[in-house]
């Protein structure tokens, strides 16, 4: 990983109330990569994108160092964070079921809107490129789509706020393997457009087949590292975590 990062986590550390859920983590993802966190459920990968993004629950308390573009973010709410150029898609997509697609994504570039940022409406364009299904729904309310439909709608209000990180918590969830394979597509692509992406996947194989380096969670602590091939051929990981099914 030659290129400079756009995030760099030291140490970080999370917990709820008195239960650890995060323990002295540690990544680099550069600019332009795909860098993935794989791990069993409850291993401690959603928290970690949480505590990048500054939106741990109340009862959450991160330590640790977070520096987004060279600066350090700690202490920045959410809010800042997004404004910066970092973006979450959580693994519930939270999207707004009854408003129509085209206003859900309008919604993510709101921010740029109102600042009077020049093209940010372009961007709607250059996302339904991307998702033409988008395209074909955008009247259609939110809540009506399918899962995959709805997960593409929420990586596709992310980037309306032209992201430079994109954070994608569990993009498999719950859709069935031929739309996976679409899904992890469509991230594959991503990258050549500059946005560098942290994945955080239980499916190992589909995001070590896109991702440029990976991260080994478990029970809260970072495992085991490197590129993506040689993770994907390490036994350990093999035994764990790529033993079950072929492909995406």
């Amino acid at each position: 990983m030659s290129q400079s990062p756009i995030l760099e986590v030291q140490d970080l550390s999370a917990r709820y109330g008195k239960v650890g859920a995060l323990v002295g983590a540690s990544l680099s993802v550069p600019a332009g990569s795909i860098v993935t966190v794989i791990g069993a459920n409850g291993a401690g990968k959603s928290t970690l994108l949480n505590a990048v993004m500054g939106s741990l629950p109340q009862t959450g308390h991160a330590s640790g160092t977070v520096r987004y573009d060279g600066g350090d973010v700690r202490g920045w709410k959410a809010e800042r964070r997004v404004a910066a150029g970092m973006s979450l898609v959580p693994e519930k997509r939270e999207l707004f079921g009854t408003m129509s697609v085209e206003d859900n994504l309008l919604l993510g570039g709101f921010r740029r809107y109102r600042a009077r940022e020049s093209g940010w409406k372009g961007t709607l364009d250059e996302v339904y490129d991307l998702f033409p299904r988008l395209r074909e729904r955008r009247t259609q309310e939110a809540g009506t789509l399918s899962g995959g439909e709805r997960q593409m709608l929420a990586v596709g209000r992310a980037l309306m706020a032209k992201p430079s990180l994109l954070m994608l918590d569990e993009p498999s969830l719950g859709l069935a393997p031929r739309i996976v394979r679409e899904i992890f597509h469509i991230i594959a692509r991503l990258r050549e457009t500059g946005v560098a992406i942290l994945l955080v996947e239980q499916n190992a194989r589909a995001a070590l087949q896109v991702a440029d380096y990976g991260y080994v969670l478990e029970t809260g602590e970072i495992a085991l590292h490197g590129p993506a091939h040689d993770l994907a051929d390490n036994p350990r990981v093999i035994e764990s975590y790529l033993g079950l099914g072929k492909g995406a």
